[in-house]
């Protein structure tokens, strides 16, 4: 699929500002996507909007196909009735400039138990109508989530391989025992995704009808501790006690000595090819109902993928395999016709490697991704560098996996990087976020992308995530209130219609 020349933002809706201690789909929702339309933009690029688990990583979900609570506005269901104003006041004070992930966890979710308990009690019949036909059309996947979710609850949120044995291994009789004594808690966990997808999919409309499309986001690999392991437990290489047999991983490479270890099950590719990847194209459904278009994170896994033992400590000892290529996508676009894929194709690469992987996005016409951070280290030739992109690729600043431009000028980059880059753009790296967005919408590259703090000129205090580490900082980064100002929409507005990006 070719990309037309536009640009956009990318933030994930918890860094959206709000007074419930992390962004939601309320009201700054809405004037985030005021703010991509008065500055020209055409795209918000969102993170996975999955629930999340351990370390609150939106890249280790407890569902590919669920989305998270902690998003809903609470604002929203008082307008639905089933929160009261006050409910809203006796709300903590949050910190502004950060996600204190604990306490809004534990108070968003107790304001969601309160607005499930209204609803039982006082709906009208056309929400209860509603809701109700949620729970019929979303069932092949809705049902397994709010079983499972309830479950982790009633065992301490442990993970599902240490639950009682019945419930991890899916017996019949048990789960039909754990669904009759915790069937409120499950219709609980339905109306928390009925309210998810009426929010999140009127901020989607919002944004289509201003001419915004939403990038969503697929991480290749799920968790462990997730419904999908869970409930297709076939898929998946696990031993006689529900383990991992072997996990995902990338080798050692000029980065790390020793690789990095990420731990996910692998596929079982011979397993899903039998039924068609009916999971996965049920999956990509899912995506494309949240969102326009789709980055697939770590995608050369779809052509090769790196097996590491169980038990290894590091992700030395593995060995490349190959993953299913081109008959995946075959079968997604049978099924679901031509879609709109954006491939993270970023990592170390040997020449045949790289070869396989970019023969997979050309036959498809899948985008790959170009990091101006990673420019500047290899002299002319850097395939990072804009006078090597070509139109079809989409060149960021720098993602969510990246410090801030400033950030990396600042801390994070070498001075032979530093020197590069000002020869390069002919400045003197005083104002370097903006230089590299000037440098990105320049580009041939149709389609380019900076981040809220690179607009904002945020340094390292903004990184979003820093790769290989668990717990803050990361994922915490919110947007002051007020920041986004028209200023700034029209530096944004100028560079965008002087580089012919304007919709």
């Amino acid at each position: 699929m070719r990309f037309p020349r536009r640009s956009g933002i990318l933030m994930h809706p918890t860094s959206l500002p709000g007074r419930f201690g992390l962004g939601d789909l309320g009201a700054e929702a809405y004037h985030f996507v005021d703010f991509l339309a008065s500055a020209g933009q055409s795209y918000w690029q969102v993170l996975p909007l999955s629930p999340t688990g351990y370390g609150d990583s939106p890249y280790q979900g407890l569902s590919a196909f669920a989305g998270n609570p902690l998003l809903i506005s609470p604002e929203k269901l008082v307008e639905l009735g089933h929160l009261s104003a006050t409910d809203l006041e006796r709300m903590p004070t949050f910190p502004d400039d950060r996600v204190d992930f604990g306490p809004v966890i534990y108070h968003k979710m107790r304001l969601l138990n309160r607005a499930f308990a209204n609803f039982r009690a006082q709906a009208p019949a056309d929400q209860r109508a509603a809701f109700s036909h949620f729970c019929d059309e979303q069932a092949a996947w809705l049902d397994d989530v709010a079983l499972f979710m309830a479950l982790k609850e009633a065992h301490n949120l442990h993970p599902w391989p240490e639950w009682e044995e019945g419930a991890a291994r899916r017996e019949p009789q048990a789960l039909a025992r754990w669904r009759a004594s915790l069937a409120d808690e499950i219709e609980n966990q339905k109306y928390r995704q009925w309210q998810f997808f009426e929010q999140w999919l009127a901020v989607k409309e919002y944004a289509n009808e201003r001419g915004i499309h939403i990038i969503g986001d697929i991480p290749i690999f799920v968790a462990l501790d997730s419904t999908d392991v869970w409930a297709n437990p076939h898929l998946f290489h696990l031993d006689e006690n529900v383990q991992p047999a072997v996990v995902s991983g990338v080798p050692p490479d000029y980065f790390s000595e020793t690789g990095q270890l990420w731990g996910h099950p692998l596929y079982r590719w011979e397993v899903l090819a039998q039924n068609g990847y009916a999971w996965w194209i049920d999956r990509f459904r899912m995506a494309f109902t949240q969102a326009d278009m789709v980055r697939i994170d770590h995608f050369r896994g779809f052509y090769n993928y790196w097996e590491v033992p169980a038990g290894e400590e590091t992700a030395v000892k593995g060995r490349w395999l190959y993953g299913p290529g081109a008959d995946l996508f075959h079968a997604v676009t049978a099924t679901l016709g031509e879609v709109a894929i954006i491939a993270e194709d970023l990592g170390d690469f040997d020449d045949e490697s790289r070869a396989g992987v970019d023969a997979l996005q050309a036959e498809f016409g899948y985008p790959g991704m170009k990091v101006l951070q990673f420019a500047f280290g290899a002299g002319p030739d850097d395939p990072f560098l804009p006078h090597n992109h070509s139109r079809d690729c989409v060149v960021y600043t720098g993602s969510h996996d990246n410090d801030t431009t400033l950030g990396w000028y600042q801390a994070t980059s070498t001075e032979k990087e530093r020197d590069y880059a000002r020869k390069y753009l002919g400045r003197d790296g005083s104002d370097i976020a903006w230089d590299l967005i000037r440098l990105a919408w320049a580009s041939v590259a149709n389609t380019a992308i900076t981040t809220v703090q690179d607009l904002l000129n945020l340094g390292h205090e903004a990184r979003m995530n820093t790769p290989s580490t668990v717990g803050p900082p990361n994922w915490c980064w919110r947007l002051l209130p007020g920041t986004l100002a028209h200023e700034v929409a029209g530096r944004l507005l100028a560079l965008t219609a002087v580089y012919g990006r304007m919709p």
